[in-house]
């Protein structure tokens, strides 16, 4: 799950025109559906500005992690 955060905020990072900066790993997992929420949500703004490769890349990335958890 925190790669497919990394990955994800690396995309809108590259979206926002902004620097890639290191997604933390906190003291407890469970907080990764947090981290994985306000990722999501940065990327959703930034939609319109991703290409088709950042597109792809997200999906790729979303499935690897479904792939994994289920």
């Amino acid at each position: 799950m925190h790669r497919l955060v990394q990955t994800l905020a690396d995309l809108a990072a590259d979206a926002e025109g902004q620097p890639r900066r290191t997604v933390p790993r906190l003291s407890n997992d469970t907080h990764l559906p947090d981290q994985l929420q306000v990722v999501g949500l940065d990327l959703l703004e930034y939609e319109s500005k991703l290409t088709e490769e950042q597109r792809a890349a997200a999906e790729a990335a979303i499935q690897r992690a479904r792939s994994a958890l289920f």
